[in-house]
């Protein structure tokens, strides 16, 4: 199937699975179908199934999203406390588009769960209750990663939750990172799990001889430790002075080091000049793109590295930004320079990138999936430099093999099926969808809640924000804005964590008596592990109002004492 035909399957409001091999167009296929979705004033909830494909998406997990954290399985008592969390309910009830990427990676009783949470919050017996839901990702990929102790992992395609919407299968047969014949001829043998003696001669021929030392390509290993001591004693080997850059959070602790985690540049990031490095996040304008090799050949005046990249490029880089996002609130983000080292790196951590060329090692691989996964980062077999690998690497999951099959023979059903579908009758298709959503037929984009705009194209936390410098207190913005107090709060909130205020500037706006509380507060929001101000409300019995609990938690976002 198409880019074009998968993203006329997705217009229409079906459920989806859009799957295909490495460099298809998976992610350009859902992000032409999210700024489709927003051109008519729908907003996708984009979720993924890690932390680090969360970062690359600009989404959130979807363990964070459904609000049930670590657990696989919730009890009744689980679902009462999750109904009790107004904000959660709130993001659930509005969502009529549910986007989950890298669903390979999650296991199908976290599925479940999720969909049962969808179901009793929108309070509807339809499956998913009755949003349209889009699996994206390709089960070769690596698997769900089970914890010592616990059951055999489920692939998601067996869950009862992907079952009872049957999603329409979207197989995409485009491919935009390899167009090298023989190599492809390669990954595709291993998709198919037929290892032949050709496939081994082709790989072989690719192996190094000899020391790789001097060979200047990015490393591919199974095991971080091999990747953080290359990158150390490369980085060590350099001549010059070393700069330091530490990651700046803003938002609860426990966000912010979600963010972290997730995040493919590292909390302290050393480098010198000479440094070999990645880009880790898009920036078409600057003229990069997450996997972009380089490296350091300067520093400007204010510190910042200077990056000549592997095509004679040379890119100032500035810090960027990760963001956690709820609609128009944003819960937490981490501000870092848009690079790691890559001298080397983990299999895990390449999944998404696409690279030139890389020096692999798979020595040492000991899940399925892994070798497919690193070999296909690259474009072509001629950056493909092989130190080794061992039997485990060129597997593929005999239960994805089987599914696989099925898979392709189900996309290829749906397409006969859309192809003789009139145009005339998916259109109407697509106004009934964009209709039941709420959404535009016509007119644009319809704005977000929160990000209105004044008479004078102003935005409302930038006239809350002119009023705050002017020296405006609190209850003065919001007589003269006609808002709640409350209301300022959130606005002082979002104009925080978009660094706008300072934490002098919140201190400013904390009573004393809530500044002598807030251990008390901060104590309750990290017991009850949530940053709803209900459950806490609650849990102090209306001690603290609710405009108190909000200031307290803008408080200790910025980490006020």
């Amino acid at each position: 199937m198409t880019q074009e035909q998968a993203f006329s399957v997705l217009k229409t409001g079906a459920n989806v699975f859009l799957t295909g091999e490495p460099g298809s167009g998976k992610t350009h296929t859902i992000n032409r179908y999210t700024e489709y979705l927003r051109s008519h004033g729908i907003e996708p909830a984009i979720t993924a199934s890690t932390g680090i494909a969360a970062t690359h998406i600009g989404g959130m997990t979807i363990h964070s999203w459904s609000g049930i954290g670590i657990k696989k399985t919730l009890t009744e008592q689980d679902l009462d406390e999750l109904g009790t969390r107004e904000k959660l309910v709130s993001r659930i009830n509005r969502t009529n588009v549910l986007i989950i990427d890298e669903i390979s990676m999650l296991d199908g009783k976290t599925l479940d769960t999720v969909e049962m949470v969808c179901r009793t919050l929108k309070r509807r017996s339809d499956p998913w209750g009755g949003m349209q839901v889009v699996f994206v990702g390709d089960f070769f990929q690596l698997p769900p990663i089970s914890r010592a102790g616990e059951p055999a992992i489920q692939f998601s395609f067996l869950a009862n939750a992907w079952k009872n919407v049957s999603p329409i299968v979207c197989y995409l047969s485009e491919q935009h990172r390899q167009d090298d014949a023989a190599f492809l001829s390669v990954l595709s043998s291993i998709r198919n799990g037929e290892i032949d003696e050709h496939v081994h001669d082709v790989l072989s021929a690719r192996k190094m001889e000899g020391s790789s030392e001097d060979i200047n390509h990015p490393r591919l290993y199974s095991h971080n430790a091999n990747v953080d001591k290359v990158n150390d004693e490369k980085l060590s080997s350099l001549d010059g002075d070393e700069k330091e850059y530490v990651m700046e959070g803003r938002g609860s602790d426990t966000l912010v080091m979600a963010l972290k985690r997730g995040c493919l540049s590292p909390e302290v990031l050393r480098l010198k000049i000479g440094a070999r490095v990645m880009f880790t996040k898009n920036n078409f304008e600057r003229g990069f793109v997450n996997g972009t090799l380089g490296e350091v050949t300067q520093f400007s005046e204010s510190g910042m590295p200077i990056v000549t990249t592997s095509r004679g490029r040379a890119i100032p880089v500035e810090p960027m930004e990760w963001s956690m996002v709820d609609g128009a609130r944003t819960l937490a983000r981490v501000i870092q320079l848009p690079l790691k080292l890559a001298w080397a790196m983990t299999v895990h951590k390449s999944q998404g990138v696409t690279l030139d060329s890389a020096v692999i090692d798979l020595t040492q691989a000991f899940e399925y999936g892994q070798g497919y996964v690193a070999i296909s980062r690259v474009r072509s077999l001629a950056g493909l430099f092989l130190l080794g690998y061992n039997e485990r690497a060129l597997q593929v999951h005999p239960e994805i093999l089987k599914a696989d099959g099925a898979f392709r023979e189900t996309s290829g059903e749906a397409e006969k099926v859309f192809e003789k579908l009139p145009k005339e009758e998916r259109a109407v298709m697509e106004r009934n969808f964009i209709t039941a959503c709420g959404g535009k037929l016509e007119g644009g984009v319809k704005k977000k809640k929160g990000r209105a705009r004044s008479a004078r194209g102003v935005s409302t936390y930038d006239e809350t924000l002119a009023q705050f410098k002017a020296g405006s207190s609190v209850d003065a913005i919001a007589k003269a804005r006609s808002l709640t107090v409350g209301t300022i709060f959130s606005h002082l909130e979002e104009l925080f964590m978009g660094g706008k205020i300072s934490v002098a500037d919140v201190k400013k706006v904390i009573p004393k008596n809530l500044l002598k509380a807030l251990p008390e507060i901060k104590t309750m929001f990290s017991e009850l592990k949530t940053e709803k101000l209900t459950p806490v409300y609650e849990k102090f019995g209306g001690k603290y109002s609710y405009e108190d609990l909000r200031l307290a938690r803008l408080a200790i976002s910025a980490k006020v004492e």
